[in-house]
């Protein structure tokens, strides 16, 4: 149903001390645990060939990292098939929470890199298809993720990550599947509860040396918060054409529009406590919302040189608008130099990348190479406004008002990358790689009055990030790996937006630097079980932290040392010809190594606080679990269950206050109708099934103490899908 609202607006879019200890238990775990066959996959096969770690297809079990390989159909049968959190629980390291906000994006983390963001998504790469939906300056988000058409998504955890550069975390891709015989019409419709429906519909097949794959979607939710109504559309497109037997061109487009997103904001403990769907005061006072659109589109050209070579070039161009109105108070846009209440966006961004590859050697002693360069750019025109409008005595709120901000900022990113491997004997492969990256930074202001001085300015940053991995091949079934690399992340535009002083951007913040390294065990235990087992050690330097939060501007400066260590187990086990079991846990210790200042209080406006070594990095959960058990087959009856577990969470830097631990069930089930040309999927999801109170996720640091993010109580799903082949 569409949502209720109390204003109306018609503005246009323009455009986790130190854990060594248990870290040598973990470690000596993989020794244990490896002739046992601990093993985990989340419900794909281990031999799944994937491309992200090594950029060369490559069964995932020969490759020496942390990755998995979900399948599309999690994501888009019985599911809303609207978050990309619904298909992510059964990995291990990752954190994907549903935020219940999508004025936000999906709080997505690896391995504790990203849960700061308090917005969007840092920390981790993301990619749809062959374009990125990482900006230069490390800035990401996946609203525009198409799950109705996705063939699968990989997720890449650990050193390897850092081959991509800035922010690489971690790295998540999305594929849209191609096209292929037959060709099919498929669509659906699920709907549930808080109002919340969602309808897809699309076509694949192929024609002649062209194969396609169209996807539309449109999602509309009352929210299970007050003031979290929200409406999304969606389109996306793949065609691929074969042209003779060296080339083949990919063409992509996808078109997402947003037009009202409400953002009922976090809440306090003690708001929490007494209603958790409830929305801040605030959002219902200032209207906070959000409206977005974004178009972009991508080419791929894959030339086959000889049997041993093969080149590829890829384009893509994208523009995105976004406004934003938020729930800061007049008086405090006061100042000259605030920026208002009211963000206005309007980005285009481009980019390009050219990368060969080369496979030589026999059989017995393969070696391959990548070679690639790449360019990303940005050019964002940012707006403020003030939030409210004064006629006299009469103030109204949550309306576009006077500017404050006007300015173009701009970020590319220049990147050369070069990537081997080498079977050197007959059980041991060796990986290698190197990355060089150059970001560069640029404002120019145009806003400059008497009071509001030009702030523009420039900065860089430069970053060669090796990587080195090693395999041996115990067995047939047993393969272990060590891998080590160096990872970087730049501040991203809105962590550079505010200096301390008040005015201008803060270009005297460093680039956090990683050191990343990880032994790990993959195992095959005949055809029915499949284990991954990895124990991780990374040190950070120049962390990112908050130094104030008042009057919602955020200013932020570099602290000392933190580390993050960790296991990570999966399993993945049919346990008879319809039953499956999968499992995944977490354990991840996120600390600071070095005290730092910090400020504290709501607002906190200085560096009033002492954070000493040994406290937990906030946003971080130290134990993370999922199980499920799955029944049925291909069609008939399927049934379902799942229990996930997330330990509690500090919030703030100091530690002071923790969202609580939670373990919540769901249940599901269907039929499906498996005819000559149609198949139908029908299915119900109980979600929550105790009705637990719980937070989803947290707000890092806010500066109102507004850190908590309820998730659902009890609700329920149902829904259809069709495909008809002729």
């Amino acid at each position: 149903m569409p949502a209720r609202r109390k204003k109306q607006n018609h503005e246009e879019l323009r455009s986790v001390t130190s854990i060594t200890p248990a870290f040598a238990r973990v470690a000596l775990g993989v020794v244990l645990l490896t002739p046992l066959g601990v093993h985990a996959d989340t419900g794909t096969d281990a031999d799944t060939v994937v491309v992200t770690a090594t950029r060369l297809p490559e069964s995932s079990f020969e490759v020496p990292a942390s990755i998995d390989v979900i399948d599309g159909d999690r994501f888009h049968d019985d599911t809303l098939a609207v978050n990309l959190s619904e298909g992510l629980s059964g990995v291990a390291g990752l954190s994907a929470r549903d935020r219940q906000n999508y004025a936000q994006d999906t709080q997505i983390s690896v391995r504790g890199f990203g849960t700061r963001s308090s917005f969007g998504i840092r920390g981790v790469r993301l990619f749809t298809d062959d374009i990125p939906a990482t900006q230069p300056d490390g800035q990401g988000q996946i609203s525009h993720f198409s799950l109705a058409s996705a063939d699968r998504v990989e997720v890449l955890r650990g050193p390897f990550s850092a081959l991509y550069g800035n922010s690489s975390g971690g790295v998540i891709r999305i594929f849209t599947a191609d096209g292929h015989d037959p060709a099919s019409v498929y669509g659906g419709f699920a709907g549930g509860s808080f109002d919340t429906w969602r309808e897809n519909l699309g076509a694949q097949g192929k024609l002649g040396i062209a194969d396609y794959n169209l996807a539309y979607s449109n999602f509309q939710t009352e929210g299970f918060r007050d003031h979290s109504a929200a409406r999304r559309r969606s389109f996306n497109g793949k065609l691929d054409l074969q042209l003779g037997d060296a080339d083949r061109l990919s063409f992509v487009l996808n078109d997402f529009r947003s037009p009202e997103a409400l953002d009922p904001l976090g809440l306090t403990r003690a708001q929490f406590d007494a209603s958790p769907k409830q929305a801040a005061p605030q959002a219902e006072q200032f209207n906070t919302r959000k409206r977005a659109e974004q178009t972009q589109g991508g080419i791929t050209w894959s030339h086959r040189i000889s049997d041993a070579q093969s080149a590829e070039l890829i384009g893509y161009y994208g523009s995105r608008g976004i406004v934003q109105f938020l729930a800061i108070p007049a008086a405090a846009q006061k100042s000259p130099t605030h920026s208002g209440g009211v963000v206005d966006l309007g980005t285009d961004y481009g980019g390009s990348e050219a990368r060969w590859q080369y496979r030589g050697g026999n059989a017995e002693r393969p070696w391959s190479l990548v070679a690639g360069l790449s360019y990303d750019d940005l050019r964002q025109h940012r707006q403020g406004y003030e939030n409210f409008v004064t006629d006299g005595s009469d103030t109204e709120l949550g309306v576009r008002g006077a500017q404050r901000r006007d300015e173009i900022d701009t970020v590319y990113s220049l990147d050369q990358y070069l990537q081997g491997s080498w079977r050197f004997a007959e059980r041991w492969d060796a990986q290698l790689g190197v990355r060089h990256s150059h970001i560069a930074f640029k404002s120019d202001d145009h806003y400059v009055t008497s009071s509001n001085p030009d702030d523009s300015g420039r900065t860089h940053y430069d970053a060669t990030t090796p990587v080195a991995g090693l395999m041996y091949r115990a067995s047939e079934d047993v393969h272990l790996y060590a891998a080590y690399g160096r990872g970087f992340e730049t501040p991203t535009f809105a962590e550079l937006a505010y200096r301390p002083d008040g005015a201008g951007l803060n270009f005297d913040l460093d680039a956090a630097r990683s050191n990343n390294a990880e032994l790990g065990a993959k195992l095959r235990l005949g055809k029915a079980t499949r284990a991954q087992l990895a124990v991780f050690d990374t040190e950070t330097r120049h962390e990112l932290i908050v130094l104030s939060n008042s009057g919602g501007r955020t200013t932020y400066g570099n602290a000392g040392r933190t580390r993050r260590q960790g296991a990570e187990a999966e399993l993945s086990s049919q346990l008879a010809a319809s039953w499956r079991i999968e499992l995944a846990y977490t354990l991840l210790n996120a600390r600071v190594r070095e005290d730092y200042q910090a400020c504290s209080g709501m607002p906190c406006t200085s560096l009033n606080t002492t954070i000493p070594a040994g406290n937990r990095i906030p946003g971080i959960a130290e134990s993370n679990a999922y199980a499920a058990l799955r029944w049925g087959g291909d069609s008939g009856w399927h049934a379902g269950t799942d229990v996930r577990y997330l330990s509690r969470v500090a919030v703030n830097d100091g530690n002071s206050e923790s969202a609580p631990s939670y373990v919540i069930a769901g249940l599901d089930g269907g039929y499906v109708f498996d005819l000559p040309t149609v198949r139908v999927r029908t299915f119900v999801n109980l979600d929550n099934v105790l009705n637990r109170d719980y937070v989803g996720s947290v707000i890092v640091n806010d500066g109102n103490g507004r850190y908590y993010e309820p998730g659902p109580g009890l609700s329920v799903l149902a829904g259809f899908g069709v495909e008809w082949k002729y």
